[in-house]
């Protein structure tokens, strides 16, 4: 059985991991025979957002033990997963892959990366594993290759024009992609698709994740 991996960057859109994208995620693999194995930093949060006002609250939360909340508790913390542990690497959106991940919410093109997501990230790229990304979490894959002549991803995040030419200004490509539909960076076995990016419904977000689940499990 192929496993998965799927990195969550807490529970929540506006401080964590989007939960539909996540669960969907989850459900595709399990939908096409894989293993998911959840893993997450063991970070804080950059901060608390109350998700039935918006507004930012006191206090702080752990990315890893947030993330267990979606993973039903089976997940590890990103330190202990190796590229030779898996056989595709995935990223679901949400503003956690942006604010908890890297920092690209705050500092846009001069984003930087945690070490160990990147690291991961790195590995897989270097083992010619696939790795997927949905949403946000495109900007931080060209986060993680920026100025480094390794390679030069070809990703969507749907048509935002100036996430878009972050990315772009990153040193990545970007192709423009409905919900529905992915893209496949073949060379560099990358596969993305916009998720929430677009305004769109459960079921369009859906389609579009499933597709890219059985894309990357398709390069394996």
């Amino acid at each position: 059985m192929k496993k998965i991996g799927v990195v969550l960057s807490g529970c929540g859109v506006y401080d964590g991991s989007e939960i539909h994208e996540a669960v969907l995620t989850l459900l595709a693999i399990d939908k096409a025979g894989a293993e998911a194995v959840c893993m997450a930093p063991d970070v804080n949060q950059m901060h608390v957002i109350n998700h039935l006002t918006g507004e930012e609250e006191e206090g702080s939360r752990n990315v890893l033990s947030e993330s267990a909340r979606i993973a039903r508790g089976h997940i590890k913390n990103i330190d202990d997963v190796r590229a030779a542990d898996i056989d595709a690497l995935v990223f679901p959106g949400g503003f956690g892959a942006a604010k908890n991940l890297c920092d690209f919410a705050v500092k846009g093109v001069d984003c930087t990366v945690l070490e160990n997501v990147a690291g991961l990230v790195n590995e897989m790229i270097d083992a010619k594993k696939p790795v997927g990304a949905a949403c946000i979490a495109p900007a931080l894959l060209a986060g993680i290759f920026k100025g480094t002549n390794r390679i030069k991803p070809r990703l969507t995040i749907g048509n935002d024009k100036a996430t878009a030419q972050a990315i772009e200004s990153m040193g990545s490509a970007h192709i423009n992609c409905p919900v529905k539909e992915f893209t496949v960076d073949e060379e560099n076995r990358i596969v993305s698709t916009p998720a929430y990016m677009l305004d769109a419904g459960i079921s369009d977000v859906a389609d579009g994740i499933e597709k890219m689940i059985n894309a990357v499990i398709g390069l394996t």
